[in-house]
């Protein structure tokens, strides 16, 4: 059998701000490369890609969901794998992990509100992957709409070479199409539901001066992105045909120096099969990606696996998902080699061999059996035991391990129990599967107070989490106030001495450390661990111990039993006894230490500060402030937009932004909007610490200790 033309697949994203028009724009790829033969609305609740019944009644999406489809162009046959993102912050896992496995994005832009705040998010998201990207400006017929403001904007607030590749034929309501600033033609288009709905034709006389500017400007930046074209653009800039222009934008594009712009009005059926042509010409294949770095978990030794089939194959899970008609689905990207169905593979975490039982390819919440998958697919399995978000899949005979990826921890957390003793397993079952499912969702039990804790990112998720508890899992539950995910820290270093003895009869249990316990040094998280142990005082079996006992110890601090965020431990010295002395011994011993040292230390609370944007009419800007002041914020900015709003700036504790939204719409009538993401943890003022650890049952501690 031939093997696939790999530069003829696209494993592309769409991202950007809530409301940008993602997922329209997602439902209108998939009617225009014949996957639908309706075009489904969000605002109906109809959209393809978002099949979750949240999704449909709330007209969000929350759930990343994959598809696949064709388009022609250029009479090639192009395949395009492409994942459908949520905009809202609460959500941001998606996107994060949807990023992690693409090779270019669609960084989709309202018209009116332009950048706006989690468009930055998501952009620096697809930064640290390396992803490049197209930028396609949408709801060109809103009234307000203005493409090279948009452009201009994604220069000054994203740093980012945005290039115009067409130009619109008028806006708002008389938005008509676009002119190919390559070809220089015209192209009109009816709001139909053709497949065919728009006419090419010349440029119109009044724009011809706009569109020779701006072409000018596009071959100048393309003989820039490839220097072989520098010559003849200086000899004669007319001289460039459109296939070198168009592979030199390309080459920029995957080089990630330029950003190709285009516009349309997805809604309206406006710019969306000139999206997808830009898709085919600029973002790269996986052959343009080149071969995916990893390390041999043995050895420690960086390996390449090349875009091919007949490389040891190798795949990274990015998602699992629980679906009730075949189970549990992990989502994967293969980067080589080819895994045929039935067959098994090596999960390089777990150390274990996992069948896989089926594969199938993804079309929202359908999944469609195939035989085999092979390089520069997306994929879901089913049938294996242990698989995790981040985990990499391999030949057993060819390891590797390829980069995981790093979620941020839960901010809000609230109590729950089930309304009936009989859903107490059935609650236990839907919490872990739903925690598998989402890595910034996490479950606990309070040992002080017995209760289920459910912690997320923000008030939306944890809302959605409760809604499908009782709606997949059938599971009604009684829940608390949301609270706050505070964390401890140390301030202080400290020496202490912990023995540890325990005689029983017959033996006994005997430890003797001697550690020195203080803050880690800046950027790390976690345990920070050494051993400067000499001449075998302590015997190198029992510092792992040591090491595991001051993790585990961590998760509940001293103040108020809040997990400790890092901290630095030196083994300095300690003592052991031949026959007493044992593993257990040690971490126990480890354990005493923490407890009896950290409040020598100068604990403090910690507390998660918001990175909260508002934009408002001028009017209601003094009450907006004023208010920020009184929940103890931090305004950090404020700015103008081009129609007269303002954008204010804050860092603002979580504890004080419960309910916010609701308060806003008082403050201005409904006018204001705002958005707000986690930025970092910060000390929380004595007098309201000494209340929160009152609130929690410990006792503060007393000035002298």
């Amino acid at each position: 059998m031939a093997a696939r033309d790999l530069s003829k697949t696209r494993n592309i994203g769409i991202m950007a701000h809530i409301d940008a028009g993602k997922t329209t724009t997602s439902e209108r790829i998939l009617y225009y490369t014949g996957k639908t033969h309706k075009i489904g609305e969000v605002h109906e609740g109809a959209a393809t890609m978002d099949w979750m019944v949240q999704e449909q009644e709330r007209g969000i999406t929350i759930t990343s969901a994959a598809t696949t489809a064709f388009w022609h162009y250029n009479g090639e046959r192009y395949q395009i794998n492409l994942i459908d993102t949520p905009g809202h912050v609460d959500f941001t896992v998606e996107v994060e992990r949807s990023l992690r496995v693409l090779d270019g994005t669609i960084a989709t832009f309202c018209a009116v509100g332009r950048v706006q705040p989690q468009s930055e998010t998501v952009w620096r998201q697809a930064d640290k992957y390396r992803v490049p990207k197209l930028a396609y400006v949408n709801k060109m017929d809103r009234v307000g709409a203005d493409f090279l403001a948009c452009v201009e904007e994604i220069h000054t607030k994203l740093g980012a070479r945005a290039v115009p590749i067409c130009l619109p034929i008028g806006a708002e309501d008389k938005f008509l199409g676009l002119v190919d600033l390559i070809s220089r033609k015209a192209i009109y288009y009816d709001s139909g539901e053709e497949l065919v709905n728009y006419e090419v034709k010349e440029v119109p006389a009044e724009m011809a001066e706009e569109v020779a500017t701006w072409r000018d400007k596009l071959v100048e930046v393309a003989a820039e992105c490839d220097e072989s074209l520098m010559d003849k653009y200086f000899e004669d800039p007319e001289s460039l045909t459109e296939e070198e222009i168009i592979a030199a934008l390309r080459k920029g594009t995957i080089e990630m120096t330029i950003v190709p712009a285009c516009c349309g009005s997805s809604f309206k059926n406006k710019g969306v099969q000139f999206l997808l042509d830009a898709v085919m010409r600029y973002l790269p294949s996986p052959l343009d990606k080149g071969a995916v770095k990893g390390v041999h978990p043995k050895t420690g030794a960086e390996i390449e696996r090349k875009p091919d089939a007949s490389e040891p194959f190798c795949a990274l899970v990015f998602k699992i998902a629980t679906d009730p008609f075949v189970g549990r689905l992990a989502f994967m990207r293969a980067y080589s080699g080819r895994l045929d169905s039935g067959s098994y593979i090596y999960n390089v975490r777990s150390d274990k061999k996992e069948r896989v039982a089926r594969l199938y390819q993804m079309h929202s919440n359908h999944q469609n059996p195939i035989d085999f998958v092979e390089a520069g697919d997306i994929c879901a399995a089913v049938g294996f035991k242990d698989l995790r978000t981040g985990d990499t899949v391999c030949v057993e005979n060819h390891p590797i391990a390829l980069e995981s990826m790093e979620f941020p921890d839960p901010v809000i957390g609230i109590a729950v129990e089930p309304k009936t003793q009989q859903d107490l397993d059935k609650l236990g079952i839907a919490l872990s599967k739903l925690a598998e499912e989402d890595p910034t969702f996490s479950v606990k039990s309070d040992q002080e107070t017995g209760q289920t804790v459910i912690s997320g990112m923000g008030e939306l998720h944890l809302d959605i989490i409760i809604d499908r508890l009782r709606r997949e899992f059938g599971v009604e539950i009684n829940q608390g106030a949301p609270h706050v995910n505070y964390k401890e820290a140390i301030t202080a270093s400290c020496q202490y001495r912990e023995v540890f003895r325990k005689q029983t009869g017959g033996h006994g249990k005997f430890a003797d450390i001697i550690v020195e316990i203080g803050p880690a040094d800046p950027g790390v998280n976690g345990l920070q661990f050494e051993s400067v142990v000499k001449g075998g005082n302590i015997p190198k079996e029992f510092i792992p111990s040591i090491q595991k006992g001051f993790t585990s110890a961590m998760a509940n601090g001293v103040l108020a039993g809040y997990e400790v965020q890092s901290l630095k431990v030196t083994v300095l010295d300690g003592s052991f006894h031949p026959v007493d002395s044992d593993q257990l011994s040690f971490e126990i011993a480890a354990r005493l230490a923490f407890r009896a040292a950290c409040p020598k230390c100068k604990p403090v609370l910690l507390e998660p500060i918001m990175n909260l944007e508002v934009v408002t009419p001028e009017d209601y800007m003094g009450d907006i402030v004023g208010d920020l002041n009184r929940r103890r914020g931090q305004i950090v900015a404020m700015d103008s937009t081009s129609n007269g709003a303002r954008i204010i700036k804050a860092f603002v504790p979580l504890a004080e932004q419960f309910g916010y939204v609701t308060v806003l719409r008082t403050l201005s009538s409904g006018r204001a909007t705002s958005t707000m993401s986690f930025d970092h943890y910060s000390e929380v003022p004595a007098a309201m610490a000494r209340d929160i650890i009152e609130k929690s049952g410990y006792r503060v501690p007393n000035d002298e200790e």
